[in-house]
């Protein structure tokens, strides 16, 4: 069927006071991207940046999983001009929407300028328009910008499941935002483009994304005027070919706890899980891992890059997200 999108709803932006009511309608973004795409290190910096214009925000991590490292991730975060939420996962999508209607009803009586919506990376963007539409949330929100973070480096032969939550999130984008461009070649940035032009084709949407809507920069080459222009860029209306992903599209995430490694030996295990085919197709692992003297580090890994650094505090968790994953297989690498 064809998915088509209501009408742009129009209203002045919120003003927190003391009090912690609604006075005006309250701008809510949601920020999408494909699993391991850089969502949370663009929403990171997104938000420092809401918060240096004065703005008090809240983020919703909205996500199907029942461990949200993302959450942990942005922590620094949290203070007088912004606070941190999450939907409890590990439920069926029509319970999720639920929750997730409840948490923005709870929300709008908060007093926020700006709420910021992380979902998961395999994610339904008509939930975030219907639910919107739902009373009381249309008299209490207005949609502010549409935001997609796709990986500059995305893989060429990707599935046909991959390809269509690539282009149903960039769909409705207002920006398009290439993570990692600094490290990507001109042809391998212009590859991604192209795939998800065709991505769009394949799915019968007639958008052409160009540069007006794709931002070539992420990171600290995005200035002030970037997230202005960011801050302020919408969302489009546009019909696809709609498509049910949601039970067997083979999209999962697997979660090991109590993973004891330090950084070395987490650093090999990794480059094996990745490198293995046997394990499935691994698009990214992250998670936390505590070394011998009590402190802490994170992992953020994918085909392309593996990164390891301290944090301050953290979970003994490995999440391993991918297609068609073979958790006993990957169970094994954990167990040295």
């Amino acid at each position: 069927m064809i998915c088509e999108k209501p009408k742009k709803i129009e209203g002045k932006r919120c003003i927190r006071n003391k009090e912690r009511r609604i006075v005006n309608m309250v701008t809510i973004d949601l920020i999408t991207g494909f699993l391991g795409s850089g969502k949370t290190t663009f929403i990171k910096k997104y938000a420092e940046y809401l918060i240096s214009q004065g703005l008090n925000i809240g983020i919703l991590e909205n996500d199907y999983g029942a461990v949200n490292v993302d959450m942990m991730l942005l922590q620094e975060l949290e203070g007088e001009k912004c606070e941190l939420e999450m939907i409890a996962g590990g439920c069926d999508k029509e319970t999720h929407r639920r929750r997730f209607r409840t948490k923005l009803i709870a929300m709008g009586m908060c007093g926020y300028d700006r709420i910021l919506v992380e979902p998961s990376g395999i994610y339904d963007v008509d939930e975030f328009f219907d639910v919107l539409s739902d009373e009381p949330l249309d008299k209490w929100y207005q949609i502010g910008s549409v935001i997609t973070v796709v990986n500059a480096k995305s893989e060429k032969n990707l599935s046909e499941e991959a390809r269509y939550l690539l282009a149903s999130e960039a769909a409705h984008a207002g920006k398009i935002i290439l993570s990692r461009s600094e490290e990507a070649t001109k042809e391998e940035i212009n590859t991604t483009i192209a795939t998800l032009n065709q991505s769009l084709k394949e799915i019968q949407c007639n958008r052409i994304l160009g540069d007006e809507t794709i931002m070539r920069r992420d990171g600290s080459e995005l200035s002030e005027d970037d997230f202005s222009e960011i801050a302020e860029a919408g969302y489009i209306q546009e019909s696809y070919e709609k498509r049910d992903i949601s039970q067997e599209s083979g999209f999962e995430s697997l979660y090991f706890m109590d993973v004891k490694l330090d950084a070395e030996t987490l650093k090999t295990q990794v480059k094996k899980i990745l490198e293995d085919t046997s394990c499935g197709k691994v698009f990214r692992i992250k998670g936390f891992s505590q070394n011998q003297d009590g402190s802490w580090i994170e992992l953020n890994a994918t085909q392309d890059e593996l990164c390891i650094s301290p944090i301050p505090q953290g979970q003994e968790i490995q999440i391993v997200i991918g297609e068609h994953l073979n958790e006993e297989k990957i169970r094994s690498y954990w167990e040295v």
